[in-house]
């Protein structure tokens, strides 16, 4: 680092300040010139991005330059540069930011190369960058520092593009069904849309505390009873919750609503959508995982959760039906069992610990019990059961979709119910939610609503082994000294 600031101090007295560069005009990316090279070679072309891998030669040095696209190779040359500017190669830096013209060639070795005929140091890099040819492998410095990762990684540089792409594709499926995309309060007087509990924060000219949403739900339905038949927002939501492999406390979500629709009209509208996602973001519905070959085009099959955990375990749905019979099969398969655990729980547990890791192929598990799903319509055929499905692929939950609960009377019971079980001490229950039920005394069609976690997506999509793969800058514990 003195060594690199030296440098600085020479090129300043030199009257060549690298930070006073303000542009440098690009013709090309690097992945352009290389997938081009026929149509380019011997022709002039301007590029920009980092310095990596310098190697000198004598009187020819080496070096590589790094873009958003990828990497091209660079030719210095004296005879080309003549001696004092080929000098000026003294005050470069693996991690510099320089932008380079020159001439489209091959080398001896046949390498796609650019001949510079100029240069320009755009940036200095003070610090050296993470050595680049083993990768920035501390993950604790990977997303702490996503810059350096982003620079040494070219798999997490891969990951992102591909989360974007991901989005855009979201986005354009949605509008070529007819849905608007609309947004709603981040900040609420009183959370809900989904069993969890919130952030708290202080709203001071109104003097009230108000809620991080944990969810869009509760406002993009209010939408649909104001006319507006097909809603999405994409955006970031908040849960006070663990940290794991799987869960951040801040995250993105797809939500989307449709009127006059049911949970099978969502089901058919999740497989085409991700589909067409991983088509647009990967080039192909096909994923690779571990040697097994996943298919993403519709349609998926589709199986009930009691169903799902008899196949898989030889538990009947009868032996789940009390919280007495669910603990006896909880303590034979090893979970815990206690009697403060709720049998929603218990089924739960069992399906996570035994069902969804198999769930590697796109499967819809539907049929999830009534209790648990407050503002999902029951079955008309078996109240206890709601019309609600939950996605997988790869053995990741995608998210949750229901046909919407729309009868006013029996959302402000089953809102009772939930704050009977917060009374009682459980802090996810829903809240009684007043001015919704009212919004429903005004009429919502029947209605088919989903939510979709982004980052699950994407980690399905790419194999991420972590959430905070793909969130650029995951909530992480604070370093201590």
């Amino acid at each position: 680092m003195r060594q690199r600031r030296a440098k600085l101090v020479r090129l300043r007295d030199a009257g060549r300040d690298p930070f006073r560069m303000t542009r440098f005009d690009r013709t090309h990316l690097a992945r352009e010139i290389r997938e081009a090279f026929d149509s380019l070679e011997g022709d002039q072309v301007r590029v920009a991005g980092r310095l990596v891998a310098q190697r000198r030669h004598g009187k020819a040095a080496f070096a590589d330059l790094q873009d958003l696209s990828g990497t091209i190779q660079l030719l210095f040359r004296v005879d080309q540069l003549g001696e004092e500017r080929y000098g000026d190669l003294r005050d470069l830096d693996d991690g510099d930011i320089v932008g380079v013209e020159g001439k489209v060639c091959r080398t001896r070795t046949q390498e796609i190369t650019i001949a510079v005929t100029n240069f320009a140091l755009l940036a200095k890099a003070l610090r050296p960058p993470p050595e680049k040819w083993h990768g920035l492998r501390d993950v604790e410095i990977r997303y702490r520092q996503r810059y350096l990762d982003l620079i040494a990684n070219d798999d997490s540089r891969r990951i992102f593009i591909v989360r974007s792409r991901v989005i855009g594709s979201l986005r354009r499926f949605l509008e070529e069904q007819s849905f608007l995309e609309v947004e709603t309060p981040m900040m609420q007087p009183l959370h809900g849309g989904a069993l969890a509990r919130p952030f708290v924060t202080h709203h001071n000219a109104l003097d009230i505390d108000l809620y991080l949403r944990i969810a869009p739900e509760l406002y993009l339905k209010r939408l649909i009873v104001g006319g507006l038949e097909k809603v999405y927002e994409i955006g970031r939501v908040f849960r006070n919750e663990g940290i794991s492999t799987r869960h951040n406390p801040e995250f993105t979500m797809l939500e989307a609503y449709q009127a006059y629709a049911d949970y099978r009209t969502i089901m058919e509208l999740i497989e085409s959508m991700v589909a067409r996602a991983a088509a647009d973001s990967l080039g192909s519905t096909r994923l690779d995982r571990d040697g097994c070959e996943i298919e993403l085009s519709p349609p998926w099959r589709r199986v009930s959760l009691y169903t799902a955990i008899e196949e898989k375990l030889g538990v009947t749905p009868e032996r789940l039906e009390t919280a007495d019979s669910a603990r006896e099969v909880c303590s034979e398969l090893g979970l815990p069992a206690g009697p403060e655990i709720l049998l929603s729980t218990m089924i739960d547990n069992i399906f996570g610990r035994f069902v969804q890791p198999t769930l590697i192929e796109p499967t819809f598990v539907t049929d999830y019990p009534t209790a648990v799903s407050p503002l999902a319509k029951a079955r008309a055929d078996n109240p206890k059961l709601a019309e609600r499905f939950e996605p997988f692929v790869a053995g990741l939950e995608l998210g949750n979709a229901f046909s919407e609960l729309n009868d006013p009377e029996e959302q402000r019971g089953r809102f009772e119910q939930q704050a009977r079980a917060r009374a009682a001490g459980d802090q996810d229950a829903h809240p009684m939610d007043d001015d919704y039920v009212l919004a429903l005394e005004y009429g919502m069609p029947p209605t088919g609503g989903l939510g979709l976690g982004v980052e699950r997506l994407v980690m399905a999509l790419t194999g991420a082994p972590s959430i905070r793969d793909v969130i650029l800058f995951p909530q992480m514990r604070p370093q201590t000294e």
